[in-house]
């Protein structure tokens, strides 16, 4: 090391999935997505929420990890949580083999440290082992750097609803994307030919 200059660790990044309530997990919760929302960061609400606000998000969540429907995920950085995101299963039977990743953000003072690379890819991983088949995420059409980490990470566009999200007077696009997992081998994909439960078919033009 040359004299007169600090040689400066990257700090540990590790990873945990809570799956019960507890005032610390509420208190490091709460101080991620304050400061996030602070910075104008679209994670969900418009000003920083109170403690009970972000309680109201992470309670619920956690019945669902129990129920395994759900998974949070943590990354800290020396021990210190700094970077969260979750998936949630769609409710009702018909839907039930996907899910939606979200809530997906780092705390201002670890950006750079690719925790919000190392969250979704842990998060994909976690849902396809837990039987999920299709991925979704989305995002506001503003936010060109988290839909190129999607994109990277294998997602695709599917959707976009033009100006579908409301900050005040301000409009954005809302984004969709999907991530595929293989089908399993019994599914027969049938797209959307007239075939099965339900179907119709369109009425043939009068000659």
């Amino acid at each position: 090391m040359r004299s007169g200059t600090l040689e400066t660790m990257a700090p540990e990044i590790t990873l945990t999935w809570p799956t019960s309530p507890t005032d610390e997990l509420s208190i490091h919760v709460h101080r991620i997505i304050h400061a996030v929302t602070a910075l104008g960061g679209a994670v969900g609400w418009l000003e920083p929420p109170s403690p009970e606000d972000s309680d109201a998000w992470l309670l619920p969540l956690l019945d669902e990890v129990v129920r395994g429907d759900a998974a949070l995920c943590l990354a800290s950085a020396d021990g210190r949580p700094e970077a969260l995101g979750c998936w949630r299963r769609d409710p009702g039977p018909i839907f039930a083999h996907r899910a939606q990743v979200s809530k997906v953000m780092a705390h201002p003072d670890a950006r750079g440290l690719g925790m919000g690379e190392l969250i979704v890819s842990s998060l994909v991983g976690h849902a396809r082992t837990s039987g999920i088949e299709t991925v979704r995420l989305s995002a506001r059409g503003n936010n060109h750097l988290a839909i190129e980490l999607y994109q990277r990470l294998g997602f695709q566009v599917w959707g976009r609803l033009p100006n579908g999200i409301a900050v005040g007077d301000l409009r954005f696009d809302d984004v969709h994307l999907y991530l595929q997992f293989a089908w399993p081998e019994t599914v027969a994909l049938l797209g959307s030919s007239p075939e099965g439960p339900g179907s119709s078919t369109a009425p043939v033009a009068a000659q």
